[in-house]
């Protein structure tokens, strides 16, 4: 399931084509994706001008100059292709993408056409009415944002006995965490995925909320990582796997210690540590 990164570098590859532009034809290829779209979607999108185009968590959300929002979800293998006019469209590729996966097609009044492909189809896209509560509205904080520090991330833990990797993928606690780079987030920490959430002391968590946004900002200069499915916008893939000091290195030497990584499972999801560095 692609994570913050992956969303956050989708988001910068669309916003430039999209952000002021009309949405002059809307094409549904299905009636549905994960979810049912609305009955009138094609009516409530078409015509409007996509007045901001943001991320929240795992989501993209789209503002529209109706007063509406439309977020969109890429679930496990969802992607975006842009193509259109050379002078709004920077770069050109071969995408290997199945035409008979392209679902939705938005054509925008500025030439370019922004495909939305998911042949797993466990992306969506959902409209929700001005000042209409959406699920994202109680989620925690966005980690990359000013509301996000050591503080906030120890008063949301106190008095948690779940383990720390729980925790932190735990919406509530803190926005669009995944399992791959609270894995990363948690060894430059020095922190083992066993440890009681409420029980870390005040400069770990001042230390995990630092490497937290290190860690975020580093895969998305790096264009997010590319498991499985996951490309960006442009059809290239993601390349801070390359840079996983323990995700999915199963066995192999520490970095630090050499020592070999382990992985155990929890709440279904595995966890990559060195258990000689990570206390």
């Amino acid at each position: 399931m692609p994570e913050l990164p992956e969303v956050e570098t989708v988001r910068r590859g669309l916003a430039p084509v999209m952000e002021g532009a009309t949405f002059a034809k809307v094409t549904l290829n299905r009636p549905d994706l994960r979810f049912p779209f609305d009955p009138d979607f094609i009516a409530r999108v078409q015509g409007q001008t996509l007045t901001r185009l943001t991320r929240r968590a795992k989501f993209l959300q789209a503002e529209l100059s109706s007063g509406e929002r439309l977020f969109m979800h890429l679930g496990m293998s969802g992607r975006f292709i842009i193509e259109g006019d050379p002078s709004l469209v920077n770069f050109v590729h071969e995408h290997a993408a199945n035409p008979k996966h392209h679902h939705v097609v938005f054509e925008m009044d500025n030439g370019t056409t922004i495909t939305f492909n998911d042949p797993r189809r466990f992306g969506f896209m959902e409209l929700v009415a001005a000042d209409a509560p959406y699920r994202l509205d109680h989620i925690g904080p966005e980690p990359l944002g000013n509301g996000f520090s050591g503080p906030v991330l120890r008063a949301a833990l106190k008095g948690k006995k779940s383990k720390i990797k729980a925790a932190l993928l735990d919406q509530r606690i803190v926005a669009g965490l995944g399992n791959i780079y609270v894995c990363e987030a948690l060894y430059r920490t020095g922190i083992s995925p066993r440890r009681a959430a409420g029980r870390l002391k005040v400069e770990e968590t001042d230390a995990l909320a630092g490497h937290i946004k290190d860690v975020l900002t580093e895969a998305i200069a790096a264009g997010g990582s590319s498991l499985r499915d996951f490309s960006n916008t442009d059809g290239k893939l993601g390349y801070f796997q390359h840079s996983f000091d323990v995700y999915g290195r199963e066995g192999e030497a520490c970095k630090i210690c050499d020592a070999p990584i382990k992985r155990i499972v929890q709440s279904g999801r595995s966890s990559f540590y060195c258990g000689a560095c990570q206390r």
